[in-house]
This record gives C-alpha cells, sequence and structure tokens, in this order.
C-alpha cells in the first residue's frame, strides 16, 4: 500500500508499505528520519515517540497505515527550519542529560509536549509526564536538570 503523510511539515509518501509495518519502520527506513529509536518494540520504552496530529505515541505501536493523511512531528522536527536546535534540546545539551542517546529523541518529545502544556511543572509533574520513558544511563537527575532549564527559560 501506499501513505501519504507530512512529517515534520513536508508532504512525504511511501509506497510498497507491507500491512504490519510499523510507523517507526516507515520513519526510520523509509523516509531516512533515524531519530526516533527502535527498543523495546511494546511502547514500553518511549524511545520512539512521536507527535501524531498532536499525540504523543510511540511510534512502534502505531501501524504505519494508520498515518495515512495524518500529521507526524518526530524528534527531528522539533529544530526550526534553519536547523537551530529546539530550547528544550539544547537544554538537555547544556545540562548534560545526553549520555549513549539511545533513550533522548523519546525524552525530548515528552519533555516538549509537557512544557507545551504546562510550562513551569513541578518535579513530581515531570516525573509523572516522563514515566514512560525508560533511560538507563542517567539516573534521570540530569533530565529533570534540563527539564528545569528549559522551563525556567520560558522554553517548550
Amino acid at each position: 500500500m501506499r501513505v501519504d503523510l507530512t512529517v515534520n511539515g513536508e508532504r512525504r509518501q511511501a509506497d510498497d508499505v507491507w500491512e504490519g509495518e510499523s510507523l517507526l519502520y516507515l520513519l526510520r527506513e523509509r523516509l531516512g528520519l533515524p531519530g526516533s529509536k527502535n527498543a523495546c518494540e511494546q511502547g514500553e520504552c518511549g524511545s520512539c515517540s512521536v507527535y501524531l496530529d498532536g499525540d504523543v505515541v510511540c511510534a512502534c505501536l502505531v501501524a504505519a497505515g494508520q498515518a495515512q493523511a495524518r500529521v507526524v512531528v518526530t524528534v527531528e522536527g522539533l529544530a526550526d527550519d534553519d536547523g537551530d536546535l529546539h530550547p528544550v534540546q539544547s537544554a538537555f545539551l547544556e545540562a548534560g542529560a545526553v549520555q549513549c542517546g539511545f533513550c533522548t529523541p523519546g525524552l525530548l518529545v515528552a519533555v516538549h509536549d509537557l512544557l507545551a502544556r504546562d510550562p513551569s511543572p513541578d518535579d513530581d509533574t515531570v516525573r509523572e509526564a516522563l514515566a514512560g520513558n525508560l533511560c538507563r544511563c542517567t539516573g534521570y537527575e540530569k533530565i529533570l536538570d534540563a527539564v528545569r532549564l528549559a522551563a525556567q527559560g520560558g522554553r517548550g
């Protein structure tokens, strides 16, 4: 089947999509957007989080065909048109919240979504919002620092 969708503001098309193919596979392998990571393939880790019509979803759990005529924003789409990092992305770098980087794309999407809804979240709200994202490297404190930094700057 053919899937027509808008990804990061650009109309895209993928041909010969098989019915069991995930949105994650379509994004990474067919459209060349490797930012969203393929980790658990069960929607448990959050590494593949993207926006689908404005809602954060695990791309590994969404069939590619479900994205027909819909709007997807990936971690690559958070940066502006000039390629400048989004303030949330910059805060992660500044706070040292990126280690191996595998969880980072999903965390960035989750934090972006959180700060769009609540520009000044308390730590409990941040922890709850990020509960669906697993990180094996950082111990989460630097991630919390990055969220605080982004929120203090009025970013998100």
